[in-house]
């Protein structure tokens, strides 16, 4: 993994390729940033450049044979801890590091869910726990293998416990030499402010989306219109991005959904309400959840359509049409009401509330907010 590799992130990649070249790296570094922003590779593109033995200004090298075992994740001096489910058996990361290099190796953007459902362990709670801490102190007492740095690289370091967390804590007061801590967290707001204290941050912001664009243009051959679309649907997480490549969910689909959904919702014949709410309820929850994204953007674009820069609306072609017929229906009045009802919606779903009855409530609600009151 090298920095070329990793989407955007000018800046950090920058102050990283500096920190090298200058020997001026931190004994502790935090990358933190958004879901999908690429901190998990970028920091993998670190280590393999702290680890290189034929380092450039750019970065690592990737020929030399320690470049080969950073590539695979398999170099000896590089630690890698993540959460995992704890069990009688299982106590810390090397009960799964093969899987886990296979999960990375196949998308450098994986999240928390992505991981545990390679490892069969949905809806468990994930942990970076004691042992696992007792561990860690264990191998940085080791002599490097190749005389050069010795790094933990810890992916979500907020699911420590507290025993654990405290134990980190006194490691990263005292380091050994060449010992370099890597954290990379999502939620750096749940670490202890003593480890806050004692690490140097790495920002990364989330993904602009002609960042994304471009790469799904690039390197997964989608056309400009729906890398464009992916992208903006995909809001600055390109795990989102990779998701909707796998599933396929875009296009003619995504949008008759939502159109369907709205001309129900102003008729609102029950029967065929009822039925959508079977159709819908029945996919994915990442589907259900880019529903509510799509939708999102449409009343954004509608409200722009009205009372803005017409230029600015990103939607062509059948979209486009739709939406000049279903601009007038959003206005000042209801579209701060729709755009909360689709967040809330969203929000649930992410929490596995029963969809038959989100999606019945949201028909009931927009019926409500679009739909002309009858005259009696």
């Amino acid at each position: 993994m090298n920095y070329s590799n990793v989407i955007g992130q000018a800046d950090s990649k920058i102050r990283l390729q500096n920190m090298v070249e200058e020997n001026r790296v931190p004994h502790a570094l935090l990358f933190k940033g958004p879901e999908g922003c690429g901190n998990l590779p970028l920091a993998i593109a670190f280590a393999t450049h702290l680890l290189c033995k034929q380092k450039t200004p750019q970065g690592a090298c990737g020929t030399c044979s320690s470049c080969v075992q950073s590539n695979k994740l398999t170099h000896p001096d590089l630690h890698l801890v993540f959460p995992i489910v704890l069990s009688k058996d299982v106590r810390n990361s090397d009960y799964w590091v093969k899987e886990f290099r296979a999960a990375f190796l196949k998308n450098p953007y994986l999240n928390l869910e992505d991981w545990f459902i390679e490892i069969s362990a949905e809806n468990k709670q994930p942990v970076i726990g004691t042992d696992e801490a007792a561990d860690i102190l264990r191998k940085l007492s080791y002599t490097s293998f190749e005389g050069q740095y010795k790094i933990l690289l810890m992916w979500l370091p907020e699911k420590m416990n507290a025993e654990a967390a405290n134990k980190i804590l006194k490691v990263l007061e005292e380091p050994s030499d060449n010992t370099i801590f890597i954290l990379v967290s999502h939620q750096p707001d749940q670490l202890l402010s003593t480890i806050l204290s004692r690490v140097q941050q790495v920002p990364l912001v989330k993904l602009r989306n002609e960042e994304i664009a471009s790469a799904l243009q690039t390197a997964h051959g989608k056309t400009k219109e729906e890398a464009e679309q992916m992208a903006l649907l995909a809001d600055g997480n390109f795990n989102e991005a990779l998701r909707m490549l796998e599933e396929d969910t875009l296009g003619d689909d995504l949008t008759s959904h939502f159109q369907n959904f709205m001309r129900l919702a102003f008729s609102f014949d029950f029967a065929k309400v009822q039925a959508w709410v079977e159709e819908n309820a029945s996919l994915g929850r990442e589907k259900q959840k880019r529903f509510f994204q799509y939708g999102l953007e449409v009343f954004r674009d509608c409200l722009m359509y009205n009372y803005g820069n017409r230029d600015l609306v990103r939607l062509s072609g059948s979209e486009r049409s739709f939406l000049e017929k279903f601009a007038p229906f959003v206005n000042q009045k209801n579209y701060e009401k729709l755009i909360e009802e689709f967040n809330s919606n969203y929000y649930y779903i992410e929490r596995n509330a029963n969809p038959k009855i989100l999606f019945m409530d949201l028909f009931i609600k927009c019926n409500a907010l679009i739909a002309p009151p009858k005259r009696s």
